[in-house]
């Protein structure tokens, strides 16, 4: 093109030729990652085609191309085939664990934090392993899949949550993450598609946007995702599996009963859909509930974690899957993992084995009780009050434009605003999530929630002017 032409040409985005540098490639990425987390370009912008931007910059479509997809590995962009480039909802705002050595100003209701004054148990446990084990057989390459005693213990827990695996098809993860990362990369393809609700977990968000899979974002109520809903995208877009959190969905809560999910079992089937069941809160899910894959059990994959239900630094989930994925899923777990850690694995059989898991979840579970009791107080609801470690706040509308993370910060709190979670165009209702299991005790949690509630309330006067 002749030089100047676009002078008046409308783009979505415009970067400044002077500010690039060697490699041209980094530099415009970071460029563009700088636009995007300042808010110069909005989630869900459409970017202009590459070899436009590369025209005007004068530089190669390659650099373009590599820029770009430098951004889409870290989440800051997503592709859709014949529709171009566009900018991730939840770009930038990744939600990563920090140091908990490092003293934080700021009252922790952003990530999800399992009570980890409950930890000790898990600290005795290992202890005790240690010292009765052997330690060449829990610190060589030995049983890569699991122990019989250590099988036995993973059966005996999926039995507790209702499930009824074979042992054959029973595999240890590195934690919950890990399981989807081996599920995604050993059963899934660049290009795919999966559903999700509208608002999911952002980690699963992430990694299906660093392996190209795409997530096809499926409205919800109050029981989870709505199955007309999920029939209609199968038929319309060709999906190829289905991602849900049925037991107290993170982010938004909610707890799929048996009705909602027999409907959505038999959509599951109907298409030929694999389910990835992430279930890590089973384990306080009401008695008479089941697995969504108990349902379906051709198609689900289940994952169960003891990150949330024990102790976040015993990286153990197990995962089971029908037996048609089962030599996938063994090579997946090989080649990525080679083993998960004998140590972990034998502690967290040790634990179930001897009962210790019981008494953990029973403490954590009275104590999901009375801090939602005291979200209550602040934040009514005439919904039956939860067990879940974190609550989905509304946004009044008239706050829905101001940048409440910012502003919680400044009064020393640190919570998750809904687009860290979003799949999809913006939505139209924007929520806060908060987690109630992060605080220490009971009582710093009501210091923030006292917090969290005047701050809302004091915005609301203020634009509002009442």
């Amino acid at each position: 093109m002749p030089i100047n032409s676009f002078e008046n040409y409308p783009m979505s985005w415009k970067p400044e030729k002077g500010n690039l540098s060697h490699p041209l490639y980094v530099s415009l990425a970071k460029l563009l990652k700088r636009d995007i987390k300042n808010g110069t370009l909005q989630p869900h912008t459409k970017l202009p085609p590459q070899r436009e931007l590369a025209d005007y910059l004068d530089i190669n479509l390659s650099t373009v191309t590599k820029a770009f997809k430098l951004c889409q590995l870290d989440g800051y962009l997503y592709a859709i085939t014949g529709r171009g480039t566009f900018v991730s909802p939840n770009a930038g705002v990744s939600i990563s664990i920090q140091d908990t050595n490092i003293d934080s100003p700021f009252i922790e209701m952003g990530i999800i934090k399992p009570l980890d004054f409950l930890n000790h148990y898990t600290q005795d446990a290992v202890k005790t392993v240690l010292l009765k084990t052997p330690n060449e057989s829990l610190l060589n390459y030995s049983a890569p899949f699991g122990t019989a005693f250590q099988k036995s213990a993973a059966i005996k827990w999926c039995y507790q949550l209702g499930l009824h695996p074979k042992v054959e098809n029973i595999f240890f993860t590195t934690g919950a993450q890990n399981a989807l990362a081996v599920i995604l990369v050993t059963l899934f393809h660049h290009g795919d598609k999966i559903a999700t609700d509208e608002f999911t977990y952002s980690n699963f968000i992430e990694l299906a946007n660093m392996l190209n899979i795409q997530l096809v974002p499926i409205p919800i109520d109050e029981f989870g995702m709505i199955p007309e809903d999920l029939d209609l995208q199968c038929r319309q877009q060709g999906i190829r599996g289905v991602y849900l959190m049925p037991t107290y969905s993170n982010p938004t809560g909610t707890l799929m009963d048996v009705c909602r999910k027999s409907a959505l079992a038999k959509i599951i089937k109907n298409h030929h859909l694999i389910l990835i069941e992430d279930d890590i809160y089973a384990f306080l899910s009401p008695k008479e509930n089941i697995p969504l894959t108990t349902l379906c059990p051709q198609n689900g994959c289940y994952i169960a974690s003891f990150s949330k239900a024990i102790c976040p630094g015993l990286r153990v989930a197990f995962l089971s899957v029908p037996h048609r994925f089962s030599p996938q899923i063994s090579k997946g777990i090989y080649n990525i993992n080679v083993k998960t850690s004998s140590i972990s694995v034998e502690t967290a059989a040790y634990m179930i084995h001897n009962g210790i898991t019981d008494q953990v979840i029973e403490k954590k579970r009275q104590e999901a009780t009375a801090r939602n009791l005291l979200f209550h107080q602040f934040f009514p609801s005439k919904k039956p009050i939860p067990l879940s470690f974190s609550r989905w706040l509304p946004i009044p509308l008239p706050l829905t434009d101001l940048p409440l993370e910012r502003l919680a910060q400044e009064k020393g709190l640190n919570l998750f605003h809904s687009n860290r979670f979003l799949v999809g165009p913006p939505h139209g209702k924007q929520f806060l999530r908060i987690s109630l299991t992060s605080t220490d005790t009971k009582e710093e949690l009501e210091s923030g929630l006292k917090r969290l509630d005047a701050l809302l309330k004091d915005n609301e006067r203020r634009i509002t002017g009442s």
